[in-house]
């Protein structure tokens, strides 16, 4: 490795191969799930990374080009966090929960110049915002769903003392769903001392000092810590909100 950088070549394919392969065989060997799922994974991700970085210099030379590539970037977190939650969920769960953590954050880091208005700064940080929401609001749907499922009687005697509908599906649901913003506060407790994440190594990278390196990644897990609390609300809300309309 010279300058920080990967060597692309052989070795680095050989790697790559060998490691998919072993967490494809592990996953199947275990009975924890397939291993074609890690397979296809990896086959998109190099798919996905391949065509973006032919495109993404293109991308951030215009803040329309920046802002449609962060449009699409939403579309297929709201469809993947859908899929995800399963269709038990009402559609407008992964839309509403994801924009609504991602956009008044980035308003305000933008309205404040906390963040620096460039397509440069704004699309990597958008990226990582909607990635966020995108893997809360999934944890939070699914584990709100399944404990409505499996708690139905509990849910049903908070009826008989009393509680409304959508009272008594969220003293039920919410001690669980509340558990998809623990990735996001462990890295945060953890960082610098487990984990050097990527907006701090970059900025490294690109020449700043440690301090400013610091600065800048402490900026986006804050805001990522509450982008994520909102959507996991959200996505809480709308799910109870549902199940309380539809009846038993």
């Amino acid at each position: 490795m010279s300058g920080g950088t990967v060597p692309i070549g052989p070795t680095l394919v050989a790697a790559l191969l060998g490691l998919t392969v072993a967490g494809a065989a592990v996953l199947r060997l275990s009975g924890l799930g397939r291993g074609r799922t890690v397979l296809t994974a990896a086959a998109r991700a190099t798919a996905q990374l391949g065509v973006v970085s032919l495109v993404i210099v293109a991308v951030l030379r215009a803040w329309w080009s920046t802002g449609l590539f962060v449009l699409l970037m939403y579309v297929v977190a709201s469809i993947t966090a859908y899929r995800r939650i399963g269709p038990p969920g009402p559609r407008r769960v992964a839309p509403l929960a994801i924009a609504a953590g991602v956009t008044p954050s980035l308003g305000v880091l933008l309205a404040t110049r906390a963040l620096p208005a460039t397509p440069l700064v704004v699309l990597p940080t958008a990226g990582i915002l909607i990635g966020g929401a995108m893997t809360a609001t999934s944890l939070a749907g699914r584990r709100t769903l399944d404990e409505l499922r499996t708690r139905h009687g509990e849910y049903e005697a908070g009826l008989a003392l009393g509680l409304l509908p959508r009272d008594a599906a969220v003293e039920i649901c919410r001690p669980a769903a509340g558990q998809a913003l623990v990735p996001a506060l462990d890295q945060t407790r953890t960082v610098g001392l487990v984990t050097l994440p990527g907006a701090f190594v970059g900025v490294l990278l690109g020449g700043a000092g440690p301090v400013q390196a610091g600065a800048t990644q402490l900026l986006i897990l804050l805001t990522l810590l509450a982008v994520e609390a909102v959507a996991i609300a959200l996505a809480v809300e709308l799910i109870v909100r549902d199940r309380a309309r539809a009846g038993p």
